[in-house]
This record gives structure tokens, sequence and C-alpha cells, in this order.
């Protein structure tokens, strides 16, 4: 990948194929300090219902940000997450298992004619509609085990489930009511017109599922993370791994966080040299541990602010929520915390640790346990604690958090700031938190 001429402001609405990895064509190079603009299509149920996918998502091609070499760390300031959908369909899926070989979501085939990867079209609606360019039959890899169509307000705050006439009207207009952009290559999912549990009232917190930097090994976008990237292990396919220490090259980009929206800073590796920042699978909504394995993918366009940290050699991302979202055990102190705080300890003769700040560090694994664990080395190896320190201030001043089940967690933990002064991250945390 050649480098290009840095912009203050990029703007992106080139896609790749399912795919993440060094040899992905970059869409442009930001400046270090920058801004990012993009124009992100839905994220995993139009790709996998799509066989020519080779990935469950359809992220934004790669973006160099200046001066970001391996390791280094990029910082992804989020300013704005505006949905441009109007309504989906989500749910818990069921596989097809004979229009695929080892993975649903990467090795797609024709279940008549064997082609692999094939051309698809759509004939009407329903759960039948994607056929196969060559032959005609049923193509896709997934349908649903139980499934609904919602639809949103103006504003975008709540969104409702439809019945089977509302859904059926809206797949008829799939691509417009999505909003699919014009360079997506996906099949929108409203054309599967699911209407379970109608009339379901939610409420919407946009935010982005995949979100990151390259990974230094080629793999499917929705397997950038410890728990999906299992199933790369042993896979019969092109980006098969051999084993777990393969999966060391992930950068663990597809997190479905609910707090990496609006306001908030994800501070990701550098594993390629330019970062390779890309963007992909907003949702509307999801609650924590995204129980359906899946929630409201959306259309929408994405704006956020870039800076390299030089030398900070991160394992995987750390996340700075918006305060709001924090846990109250891991808030910064009230100037009223620390007054009393300051009397126990002056009273027992301590010096006071003042000067604290707020982080999450983020850890993905086979399992829940495997996540944390993880979450666990990557603390450690961060502030230069061992084991037993981190599960200390992490139970006394944090806790673990579920992102998505089977395995991604959020590990908070109020970390002494004169740490984070040291990894060069501690006026990222200043200026998030009004320190």
């Amino acid at each position: 990948m050649s480098q290009q001429k840095a912009r203050e402001r990029l703007s992106v609405d080139r896609y790749t194929l399912g795919l993440v990895g060094p040899d992905q064509e970059w869409a442009g190079t930001v400046a270090d300090g920058g801004t990012i603009e993009t124009y992100t299509p839905p994220g995993c149920w139009g790709p996998m219902v799509t066989p020519e996918f080779r990935g469950g998502h359809e992220v934004t091609r790669p973006i160099r940000v200046e001066n970001a070499e391996v390791g280094d760390a990029v910082a992804l300031k989020i300013r704005s997450v505006e949905v441009t959908s109007v309504a989906t369909s989500t749910g818990a899926m069921a596989e097809r298992e004979e229009a695929f070989g080892s993975d649903p979501f990467v090795d797609h085939r024709c279940p008549e004619c064997g082609t692999e990867w094939p051309e698809s079209v759509v004939e009407g609606t329903g759960e039948d509609a994607i056929k196969c360019a060559e032959c005609g039959a049923n193509a896709s890899s997934f349908s649903f085990d139980y499934g609904f169509t919602v639809a949103f307000d103006d504003d975008r705050t709540v969104g409702v489930t439809m019945d089977e006439e509302a859904a059926h009207e809206l797949a008829l207009e799939a691509h417009e009511a999505m909003d699919v952009p014009e360079n997506s290559r996906q099949h929108p999912i409203l054309l599967y017109e699911p209407a379970e549990m109608p009339g379901t009232l939610g409420r919407l917190r946009p935010f982005i599922g995949n979100v990151g930097t390259t990974p230094s090994i080629e793999m499917p976008d929705s397997h950038n993370a410890g728990d999906f990237g299992q199933f790369l292990i042993g896979a019969d396919h092109d980006w098969g791994l051999e084993d777990e220490a393969e999966l060391e090259g992930r950068t663990d980009g597809h997190m479905d966080i609910p707090e990496v929206r609006p306001g908030a800073t994800l501070i990701c590796p550098v594993k390629v040299d330019g970062a390779g920042v890309y963007v992909g699978d907003l949702h509307a909504n999801q609650g924590d541990g995204e129980l359906a394995l899946h929630t409201t993918d959306v259309s929408g366009t994405v704006e956020m602010d870039v800076e390299v940290i030089e030398g900070l050699d991160i394992d995987g991302p750390i996340l700075l929520p918006n305060e709001e979202d924090l846990p109250h055990i891991s808030e910064p102190y009230t100037d009223e915390e620390l007054e009393a705080g300051r009397e126990v300890a002056d009273e027992r003769g301590v010096d006071l640790e003042t000067d604290m700040g707020p982080i999450q560090v983020i850890g993905t694994g086979e399992t829940i346990n495997d996540a944390t664990q993880n979450a666990f080395d990557r603390a450690g190896a961060l502030l230069e604690m061992s084991e037993g320190e981190v599960r200390s201030r992490c139970t006394f001043t944090g806790g673990v958090q579920i992102g998505r089940l089977p395995g991604v967690v959020q590990l908070d933990m109020l970390a002494p700031m004169d740490l984070l002064e040291d990894r060069g991250l501690a006026h990222l945390v200043r200026e998030q938190y009004g320190l």
C-alpha cells in the first residue's frame, strides 16, 4: 500500500468485501490530529446474507494515519454517530448448513451448483429472496431463528417492532429504508421481513460495533476479536489459522461495546505501519452482552479525530467512555470524596493518592473468563502491575463489564495518573474527564 498525501479531513465511502488486513487498498491518509468522516453501511446481517462476502461485516477501506508506526497507538476521539436508516431487521440467527463450508460467515458456497462466494441477485422478499446468479438457488448462509423488524422515529430516539404487514412494506423498499450506500455490495436484511414480537418499544443509542486498526494478518472483519477469531483456528478456508498464537495478530476492532459512542475515546494498537483505521457495524442500540448475538444494524455517518501516541505498544484497545457511562465505583472522585479521604488518611498517617483516572482495558477470548484473563494480562503490561494488583485495584475501584458474549469484556479501574503519564495516556484521560 503506497503512502498518500495526508489530509486534515478525510471522507471515506468505499468498503472492503468482508476482510481486514495489510493487503487491503488504502482509502487515503489522514493527518495526525486530523478528522475522519465515514459513510458506513449496515454491519452484520446484510453481509451475512450476501454470499459474495468473505466476512460478516462491510467496513470501510483502511485509513492510513500520518506518522503512525508499528508499536505506536492511535486515539480515536468519536465526535458523532448519525443513523441514516429508518428501519432494520434483526434477531437470533439460524444457519443453513448446506450454504457454507466450515464457517457460515466466511466460506460461502451455493448449495445447488457449488459455486464458492457466488454472485447473487434478489427476487422478491422473504428468507428465500437471495438467489445464486448461476443457478437460481437460495444462496444465503443464514435465516432467522427468531426475528423482528423495527422502525425508528425521526430523531432516532426510539424504535418500534413491526407486524407482518408493516415488515412486508419495509421489505419492498429495503434499500431506501436502510439507506444502503451507493458503493455498498450487500443485500439489505429488511428483505427477510421478520415480524415477531410486534409492537415492542425500544430505546435507541447509536454506537460503533467494529472500529479500530488493521490487524497484522488478513482475516474476516467480523473475526477480528478473540472470541469470533476462535472460528479461524484450524478452519479449512483461506483465512484459517494454525493456533492461538497466530490470532495474536488481531486488533480487537470487533467489540460490540455500546459505550463506543459519541464522546468516547478509543485507543487502538498499531500493528501495521499507518495504523489502517477502519469503521463499520453501526448499531442503533444494544444491551450489554448482545445476547441474541446480533442487534439493530444501520447505515450512518461517523466523525472522529485521530491522534498518534508514539511507542505506547499495546496489544488491544483501551476505552475512555463518557463519564456518564462509567460504573459508579470507577467515576473520578468528587471534591467531597477527596476531602473525606484526606481526613481518614491524615488520621491514620497515610499518604492519600489523589491523582487517579478511569480507564477501561478491553479483553477478548474464547469465553468471558478467557477474555477477562486477557484484560488482566493487558492491564498488567500497560501499567507494569502484577496480576494481583490489577485484580485488587479492579475490585476496589472498578470491575468487569460484558461487551459481547461469548468473550469481550471491559476491565474498569481508577489508575494512578503518574503511571498513565509514563505511558503517554494521562493527557487523554485528563481531557476526557476534565481532571
